[in-house]
């Protein structure tokens, strides 16, 4: 038996259940937002935003209350990003000083800004790169070593020499995201890239992109044979979606949200992310960012979206809220985005 087979996965909380994790979004999963979402009903896995790794590179505080602050209960991976070897290595053994479930390997970031200096996503063009980055991590990790990506850079040339070199350098989990780098968020997400590596890769695998509710959560699995799935901007919009995602497991159905509760994530959100130190119009800034994709659910004409984009301050701002979400108690939160109604999207 090799050290690879005693490498177990935490227990979901479903046992024998899929997979469920909150995909790592820059400035969106600090611990604050991780809190949020717990309370509503936690994935299985957490994982941090990205540690930057380079010359200079310290652990950072805020990312590292995350994994040491984390009153959730739910694994907590700790995510990298960056290319250098020795510096990759450094992290990881400072990393593994605290209570992390693992440490995860980005290499799907498609922010222009990481992807020139041949990090995140920008490691897809250099197989031969990824096949050192994977040996030295897997020689450095005793325990889960995992890794989210997408399928390719511009295309998906490498894609399956890729998948390869996660089998050769025994990766413990790997989360795909099915779109290149190129592509953002724009295009369709290739199931069938998913589904490929699902057969491919020996360890499980998550699927991410566009899992926007619990039913289409289980289409994405059933076509895939993916073992469970990550969500990063649905989440945003819907962090009951784990819940929902646990019933229908259990029932085959899910409880709608109400307007209300809405109302109540949207309050929760604005007083645990806000800093005492930062001017209340930016903290209204900061929440504009989670409100775009919520409002996708509000109501189908966008009428919350358009006037919470505009709102000035913290009255202004639960005045809306109050009208579209208070006035009529008995109204549900739409299961799906509305047609039409988009948000910008977040670096995951």
């Amino acid at each position: 038996m090799n050290a690879h087979s005693n490498r177990a996965l935490p227990q979901t909380i479903l046992p024998g259940h899929p997979i469920t994790a909150l995909a790592p979004m820059q400035d969106v999963t600090t611990l604050p937002f991780m809190s949020v979402v717990s309370d509503i009903g936690s994935p299985d896995y957490f994982f941090t935003e990205y540690f930057r790794v380079h010359i200079q590179s310290r652990l950072e505080k805020h990312i590292l209350e995350a994994i040491t602050e984390n009153g959730t209960g739910r694994p907590v991976f700790a995510q990298m990003i960056g290319e250098d070897l020795e510096h990759l290595k450094r992290t990881t053994l400072d990393l593994l000083q605290y209570e992390v479930a693992g440490i995860d390997l980005n290499m799907g970031c498609p922010a222009p800004t990481v992807y020139k200096k041949g990090c995140g996503g920008g490691l897809l063009r250099d197989p031969q790169k990824i096949d050192k980055v994977l040996g030295t991590l897997r020689d450095t990790i005793p325990g889960l070593f995992t890794v989210k990506m997408r399928i390719g850079f511009e295309d998906t040339k490498n894609f399956e020499k890729i998948l390869k070199l996660i089998n050769k350098h025994e990766v413990d989990l790997l989360s795909l995201h099915g779109r290149t780098v190129k592509e953002m968020y724009r295009s369709q997400v290739r199931y069938e890239h998913i589904k490929l590596a699902a057969e491919t890769i020996k360890c499980p695998l998550l699927a991410n992109g566009d899992v926007s509710s619990a039913s289409r959560a289980f289409e994405i699995l059933d076509y895939t044979g993916a073992a469970g799935v990550m969500i990063g901007r649905h989440a945003i919009r819907n962090p009951w979606i784990f819940r929902q995602i646990r019933e229908m497991a259990m029932t085959g159905k899910t409880q709608p949200i109400k307007l209300t509760e809405v109302f109540q994530y949207v309050r929760n959100l604005y007083n645990t992310l806000a800093k005492p130190w930062t001017p209340e119009k930016a903290h209204v800034n900061k929440m504009k960012k989670f409100l775009n994709f919520i409002g996708q659910g509000v109501d189908p004409e966008g009428r919350f979206l358009y006037e919470a984009r505009r709102a000035q301050n913290k009255l202004d701002l639960f005045a809306i809220c109050e009208r579209y979400m208070l006035s009529s108690p008995l109204e549900f939160f739409a299961d799906e985005p509305y047609k039409g109604l988009f948000a910008r999207p977040n670096c995951e």
